[in-house]
């Protein structure tokens, strides 16, 4: 098996999905349904306890991913549920478990999921951590200890090139990169205009960008995702052409979407939204 990192370091375009970790006691789930993707794709993303929302630790079901299928992962990794030495040991565990592909985040605030009376920690930031990664990277704990033995983790970080005040991510971005961010994955991405000029911004960075790609399942979801999540921008064409063909217009918006990333793009980050058959179709395609 060839690493994800050495793909992603050689510009190798590569396809990445993100699953849901089941809220179960098993993986079993969620092994069968990337099964039937596994050889279409190059990674798998597992999100951390996802908007605030209690589920199986990303760290132990990407150890059992890479185990059972052959299959690297990249973990997220939030700083909202951890103090600064919890997320040390945590890492140190991942690192001896192998799941050393790391997306690095703040976190969604507790109060927007399932356990609203959860304590937010954010001792540090996206940016803080990617330092705190790579301090263990280079042999020393947040503190300035030496480790007996440094980590090894390829670490991600997210950046959206659709938002509304592009200077201000920007700035993000190059300050991620500072700090030792590896490679970039993207929220979905729906305008290709605005990527267009993103990447444009960019285009001088020797940094790996895996842009996100979601299907559109319904008006009613577009609208959803244009009212409630900040910085995705769901084109008003996109919205009509939803209206008059439905589910066959899901698929060719996803298509279209897909060529023209990937036309730009060294990689695409593929959130499927529960539906892997409609994954699968596109993949094959």
């Amino acid at each position: 098996m060839k690493k994800l990192r050495e793909k992603i370091k050689q510009n190798q375009f590569v396809t990445t999905i993100e699953i849901e970790p089941p809220k179960s006691g098993s993986s079993d789930s969620e092994i069968a349904r990337i099964q039937k993707l596994a050889k279409l794709i190059d990674g798998v993303n597992i999100p951390d306890n996802p908007m605030a929302n209690m589920r199986m630790s990303p760290i132990s079901l990407g150890s059992i991913i890479q185990s059972k299928l052959d299959l690297e992962v990249i973990f997220h990794f939030a700083c909202r549920d951890r103090n600064i030495l919890s997320i040390q040991s945590e890492l140190l565990g991942a690192n001896a478990l192998g799941v050393k592909n790391i997306l690095t985040l703040t976190g969604d605030k507790p109060d927007i999921g399932d356990h609203k009376d959860a304590t937010g920690v954010f001792d540090i930031d996206s940016i803080g951590l990617t330092q705190v990664v790579s301090k263990l990277n280079n042999g020393f704990d947040f503190s300035g200890n030496k480790l007996e033995e440094k980590t090894d983790f390829f670490i991600g970080g997210v950046v959206n090139p659709c938002s509304d005040d592009l200077e201000k991510e920007l700035d993000k971005f190059h300050q991620k990169i500072e700090r030792g961010v590896n490679f970039f994955q993207t929220q979905p991405v729906f305008d290709i205009e605005k990527l267009e000029k993103f990447t444009k911004k960019v285009e001088h960075i020797d940094i790996p960008i895996l842009y996100g790609l979601m299907p559109l399942k319904s008006v009613k979801f577009a609208n959803y995702l244009n009212k409630n999540v900040p910085g995705i921008d769901i084109p008003q064409n996109l919205i009509d052409r939803l209206e008059k063909g439905g589910k066959q217009e899901t698929l060719n918006i996803l298509k279209e979407t897909y060529s023209n990333i990937k036309g730009m793009s060294k990689g695409i980050h593929i959130f499927p939204m529960k539906d892997y058959d409609l994954t699968l179709e596109l993949l094959q395609g």
